[in-house]
């Protein structure tokens, strides 16, 4: 695992909650393993996932990575338990500290495959209930999902993602470390700056297929735990409706809760 590159933002949390730097922080992992999915398919088939990297970016601009590296410094193809448990860690510490944690369908899958990583689904799943995934809430809302870069261009934030997820495997498995390391970051930077700009407007736009943009009103960004029991929005239009459970089937079987569709 890297070694930090900031001090830490949270010192001594798990004995004594701190009034943190940061307000608000993004985290992303990008996956090693390598496949191609086909047209349609889900991506959670391939599961589970070895994770070759990690990071945080906060509402302050600090940026701080976690990947496995051999002795001579040169990164590994994954992160093993002990550095998957340090990020999983940092996460429950900051949310303890009163750091809003945020995720761009981090319920179903960052949050999932990190814990299953760090061998610690317990912990997972009380990192997951206090998370902020505003893709989640949009589901809960609406009943479909959207994606990152379509509501970064929805609401005007300039950064662009510098690659496509599926590309970032096989990009660390190329040797191309310093480019997947510099992509996770970005992808936090725009979540964190997503997070805020919905926070600001209240309300979350987004690119549609047409070239529009559209819009859903979001007065307030909302932990998972507290949008678990909300009822099912109206998906009659749909033809194949997806599911709400599907993105917290796994936190269910580990969360000290009972949810409910």
């Amino acid at each position: 695992m890297s070694r930090a590159h900031t001090p830490s933002l949270f010192p001594d949390a798990e004995v004594k909650p701190k009034a943190p730097v940061a307000k608000r922080l993004a985290f992303d992992i990008e996956i090693a393993n390598v496949f191609e999915l086909a047209p349609g398919e889900d991506l959670e088939r391939h599961g589970p996932f070895d994770i070759s990297c990690a990071a945080i970016a906060t509402d302050r601009g600090e940026v701080r990575h976690w990947f496995k590296q051999d002795a001579a410094g040169k990164p590994l193809r994954c992160l093993d338990a002990e550095g998957a448990s340090d990020l999983l860690s940092y996460l429950r510490n900051a949310q303890l500290a009163g750091v809003q944690v945020f995720a761009w369908n981090g319920l179903s899958f960052d949050v999932r495959w990190l814990g299953w990583a760090a061998r610690d689904m317990r912990l997972a799943a009380q990192v997951a209930l206090d998370l902020y995934d505003p893709m989640f809430q949009f589901v809960v809302q609406r009943g479909f999902p959207i994606g990152l870069a379509a509501v970064a261009d929805g609401l005007g934030i300039e950064q662009k993602k510098l690659m496509h997820g599926s590309d970032a495997p096989k990009q660390w498995a190329a040797g191309n470390h310093a480019l997947v390391l510099e992509y996770v970051a970005g992808d936090c930077q725009i979540t964190e700056r997503v997070a805020a700009r919905i926070s600001e407007l209240g309300e979350v736009r987004w690119r549609t297929k047409k070239g529009g943009v559209s819009s859903e009103p979001m007065p307030k960004l909302e932990r998972v735990r507290d949008l678990l029991h909300r009822p099912q929005p109206d998906v009659s239009w749909m033809s194949e409706p997806i599911r709400r459970e599907k993105f917290y089937e796994w936190l269910v079987q580990h969360a000290e809760l009972q949810a409910h569709s």
